[in-house]
């Protein structure tokens, strides 16, 4: 039976795939994760490479950020890769791309590991197609792009990257689908990070501002050191406003100081993310969607984008554990201390005491005690700190360097219809 406190709560339903149900049916326990007022958090757990814990606080009046972990096969085919893949998606203007993202990214990697071989007509591509055709051929070529990779069922980079692009034309057909009854998900985007481990590599893919850091044990200095993997775009870092001012050499405007922050269009910090179409779609920034979203002249080429930039490096046996998480939880902490913070503290529970480690350092820039800042319910918490997501996966060597694949599948998601 589902909660009051469940319902209130934003949008999680895990799934173990492999006993063919869903946890969130299972009574609460802690393998679907608690949920506890304003908080969701699994404490531990158990991936293909070691074990992992996650948390979500809420700060916002929906939940804005989704998140993923899924553990087991990273293809569609039986004979295809394993691995963990992590995804931490922060929405922003609402819930509903980051939830999309949720539904369709994973899918759009496994689907995209087949090889030509098992799928000689690829039915993803078929689908786009049907729906650009049904909107005048627009960016049919893109779609071709995104959509037909390698003839191998390795995990890689190009694999990666072309799921971001199917899950972005998915998400703006559906945004042009629903333009008449939901003009405001076209204002709705999404930061986008993911990791991958598979075949003894690790992957990042990043779109937008959230971060990934790995603690690495320095033998010389006998210290675990931080080192940030993932790239940000985010218009507060100079390289992105560079960046900005090379692909658009005849907008002076393409980047605001507004209010001591830079901002895109002087609109929005990030300058990368799925969806967002009214800042990639010229057609779709136009009323009824909000006067605060609309430029002033059309636009010929997208303002944001949507693909990742991307690593790719081998894991080591210094390599300890990845934090993801959110830019709530960056806003508060740096890399190295949440670094020190994990390897310092007993696993169980880590994400969660990360988290709150951050919401302590929000109330003392705001002067006030951590017990007075729980006491506050989400929207007015929004003014203290944002929505924070975190995933942490403890890395053994042993595991990832293991050829073959033993353990349960595992698969975490938020992103359900509570909230809506």
């Amino acid at each position: 039976m589902v909660t009051t406190t469940w319902k209130k709560f934003a949008c999680w339903r895990p799934t173990l795939e492999d006993e063919g149900e869903s946890c969130s049916n299972r009574g609460g326990g802690d393998v679907s994760g608690r949920v506890d007022g304003l908080w969701w958090y699994k404490d531990t757990g158990q991936h293909v490479h070691g074990e992992f814990s996650m948390a979500v606080i809420q700060a916002n009046s929906i939940l804005e950020d989704c998140s993923q972990l899924e553990s087991g096969p990273m293809s569609s085919v039986e004979s295809g890769p394993q691995g963990t893949f992590v995804g931490i998606y922060d929405g922003h203007a609402g819930p509903e791309a980051s939830r999309f993202i949720g539904n369709r990214l994973f899918e759009n990697i496994k689907s995209m590991c087949l090889p030509l071989v098992y799928c000689p007509i690829n039915i993803i591509f078929f689908r786009k197609c049907v729906c650009l055709l049904m909107h005048m051929f627009t960016h049919l070529t893109a779609i071709h792009d995104a959509e037909f990779t390698s003839d191998n069922q390795e995990m890689s980079a190009d694999v990666i990257k072309n799921a971001y692009l199917a899950t972005e034309e998915e998400f703006l057909c559906m945004v042009r689908k629903q333009w008449e009854i939901k003009p405001h998900i076209a204002s709705v985007g999404s930061c986008c990070l993911v990791g991958v481990i598979c075949s003894g590599l690790l992957y990042i893919a990043n779109a937008g501002d959230s971060r990934v850091v790995l603690g690495r044990l320095d033998k010389a200095e006998k210290e675990v050191k931080a080192v940030q993997l993932s790239t940000e775009h985010n218009a507060s870092l100079e390289s992105v406003r560079e960046e900005l001012h090379s692909l658009h050499p005849d907008d002076p405007q393409i980047v605001v100081l507004k209010h001591k922050v830079w901002r895109v269009k002087g609109i929005i910090q990030v300058s990368r993310s799925i969806g967002d179409a009214y800042l990639k779609k010229s057609e779709l920034n136009r009323a009824p969607i909000l006067p605060k979203f609309r430029l002033p002249e059309p636009f010929e080429k997208p303002i944001l984008l949507a693909e990742p930039s991307i690593l790719v490096q081998k894991l080591y046996p210094e390599d300890q554990f990845l934090i993801f998480a959110s830019d709530g939880l960056w806003e508060h902490l740096t890399n190295q201390e949440a670094v020190d913070f994990v390897n310092s503290t007993p696993r169980n529970g880590i994400a969660r005491k990360l988290v709150e480690a951050a919401l302590q350092e929000a109330a003392k820039k705001r002067e006030m005690r951590y017990s007075d800042l729980k006491k506050i319910d989400r929207g007015v918490r929004r003014h203290f700190h944002d929505d924070i997501t975190v995933i942490i996966l403890f890395l053994d060597c042993r595991l990832i360097s293991r050829s073959s694949f033993r353990g349960p599948i595992i698969s975490i998601k938020g992103g359900s219809d509570a909230n809506t």
